[in-house]
Parts: C-alpha cells; structure tokens; sequence
C-alpha cells in the first residue's frame, strides 16, 4: 500500500516515480559489489543483514511519512535489496544435492513466497481499516526484521566458508564479471536480466487500481488478484522447467498483450489481464534464473546473479522514468498498457537466444 501511502501525503506521480529511480539506484549501484561479497564472506550473514536494513526501510516510511523519509526508506531498501539479490538464489542453488532440480524446488519455494505475500495483502485492508498507514508499516518493519532472524538459521555454503582455496573479493568480482561476459552466459543473462525487470510495474498496479475507481481501503484485495496467478506461474514453472526459447518468447509475447488490454480497459476487471501476464513474468523469471544457474560455477554464482539483478534494475530504472515523464502526457494505466512494446521486443530477444 505504500504507493497510497505516498500518494496520501500528497506527492504527485513524478515524485513517487523519483522515489521508485532512487530505489533503483541505490540497488544498482550496490548489486554487483555485494554479490561479490556473499561469494567471499557468508551468504546467510550478508542476507540477513539486508533483511534489517529493509525493516529499516519500512520504519523510516512508518516514523517519517514526507518525502525525505520516503527518500530515506527507499535507500535502505534498496541497500538491502542488492544485499539479498542473487544470495539466496545462490545459497539455494549450492545447498541441493541434485542441482536439476532447482526449478522445482525454486518454484515451489517461489509459490508459497506469493501466497504469503498474497496472505499479507489481503490482510492489508483489515489492518488499514483498523490502525491505518500506522499499524501497516508497523507489521510490515516486524515481518521484514524477522527473515533475516530467519536467513541466520540456513545452513552456511561451502563456498562462503573460509576455505583455503576460497578467492579474496576484489578477485572474486574480477572472475565473476569475466564469467558473465562468456559467450555461453551471456545467451542466458540476457533474459535473466530483461525479464524481471518488468516486475517493477507492480509499483503501479495500486495507482491503476485507484484510477479505475478502487477506494483505497479495498486496493490490496485488487492487488492480490496478480499476486494469484504470481504464485501458479511459480508452480508451474517446474513442471515446464524444459521449455525452449521460442516456447518462453510465446509465453512473454502474450503476457505484453494481456498487459496491454488490462491497462487499457480502465475497468476493475482489468485486473485480471494484468493479474495473469504477471504469472506469465513469474513463470518466465524462473526458468530464466535456472538457465543461468546452469552455467554459472558456484565461486562466482552470487556474482554472476548480481550482474543479472543489476541489469534488471536498469530495465526498473527506465521504467520509472517512462512513468515520471510521460505523467505529463497520459494516465497511469495508459504508460501501464504501452510497457506491453518493450515486453513484447524482449519476447523476440528471449526466443532469439542459444
């Protein structure tokens, strides 16, 4: 509900898209350092220590609602956000015993992330109801403190132990960006870093809500409808964990169409559309991540992850000033409808790929 809350306290959409760039900014400029950091220190430690500085985040929004401590709220997250970016995935990755079964396990792990979230988000409005902007920030630095009480109980990987032969930082970056420039990763980071970028739209989904005649109160039931079909593109994607590239091109080319109508339709029932091309992005940002999983060895695997995360940041980045600045000439759900042209072009990159 944050995107509310900041409307609420009277910024306009340039100024919450502003928010949304310094966010994205701050995770960029820290993704590909910190990934080189879980490869040379402990995954779990770094993780959760991002997990506290986003609960920090969130506190900064809850004690400070005006523009500096959105601001400030935001540069926490966004530090905490790179911290975590690519750690856990890693973490995951070299902790099973059959890493082809990442996918699976991923997606799964994937579903009940959504649902969670989508339990949260239905709570939104009895909590908004009863405490208000108050009780929701409260609750929400509480939840975000606790996974990184959570992260510290995973078992440490073998390679942010301190092994022997385990390489120093400034090393461990140097091969992980001279790993992610190979011909073979590229062909699999391209994807990996397009697609997810398209999630930031989420930022947005509580503004085309409002502007289809939502009342705040029941913004987070609309909201729970992409969270839904989030959570069955996770599931899924296991099960098609084999699927090629002009399969998963299909896959983006009609999620930009079902983006396109949903935006366009104005309506609370375009919700749905926009609901079930966000389970498309899902299902195709596990399969992507997995490809690139599997050509990425384990001393670098953090690494190689954060530059993905930091190209997708980039994709965010853009996207929020498409939205900035072409407030100014269109609505809200009008800049949604038109993302659907460049979801539709990475399509076309994502089924071009070897």
């Amino acid at each position: 509900m944050y995107a509310l809350l900041f409307a609420d306290a009277g910024l306009t959409t340039a100024e919450i898209s502003s928010l949304f760039v310094i966010w994205s900014v701050v995770s960029f400029t820290a993704e590909i350092p910190s990934g080189a950091w879980a490869d040379s220190w402990s995954r779990r430690r770094l993780y959760a220590l991002g997990a506290t500085l986003t609960a920090l985040g969130y506190l900064s929004w809850t004690l400070w609602p005006a523009y500096p401590g959105f601001a400030l709220g935001f540069v926490l997250w966004g530090l905490g956000g790179a911290l975590g970016s690519g750690t856990l995935e890693a973490l995951l990755y070299d902790s099973l015993d059959d890493p082809s079964t990442y996918a699976r396990v991923a997606g799964r792990g994937g579903t009940v992330a959504i649902l969670s979230m989508l339990v949260a988000t239905l709570l939104a409005t009895p909590a908004f109801l009863l405490g208000g902007y108050l009780l929701v920030g409260v609750v929400s630095t509480l939840v975000a403190f606790s996974a990184g009480v959570v992260a510290l109980g995973f078992p440490p990987s073998s390679v942010s132990s301190s092994d022997d032969d385990q390489l120093g930082y400034v090393a461990t970056l140097k091969a992980g960006l001279r790993h992610a420039r190979g011909k073979a990763v590229r062909f699999a980071l391209v994807p990996a870093a397009l697609v997810p970028g398209f999630t930031a739209l989420d930022e947005y989904i509580p503004l085309v809500t409002r502007a289809a005649g939502v009342p705040v109160a029941y913004a987070g039931l609309y909201f729970a409808v992409p969270a839904l079909f989030m959570a069955v593109g996770s599931s899924l994607a296991g099960r098609w964990s084999t699927l090629g590239p002009r399969g998963l091109g299909v896959v983006l080319t009609v999620a930009s169409v079902l983006l396109a109508a949903g935006g366009f339709s104005r309506h609370p029932a375009g919700m749905l559309p926009i609901g079930a091309a966000f389970g498309l992005l899902q299902f195709a940002i596990v399969l992507t991540e997995t490809r690139l999983q599997e050509v990425t060895p384990s001393a670098v695997r953090s690494t190689v992850l954060s530059v993905s995360g930091f190209a997708g940041e980039v994709v965010a980045v853009g996207l929020y000033a498409f939205f900035g600045l072409g407030a100014a000439y269109a609505s809200v759900p009008v800049l949604f409808a038109l993302v659907g042209v460049p979801l539709l072009a990475t399509a076309v990159v994502a089924a071009s790929a070897r």
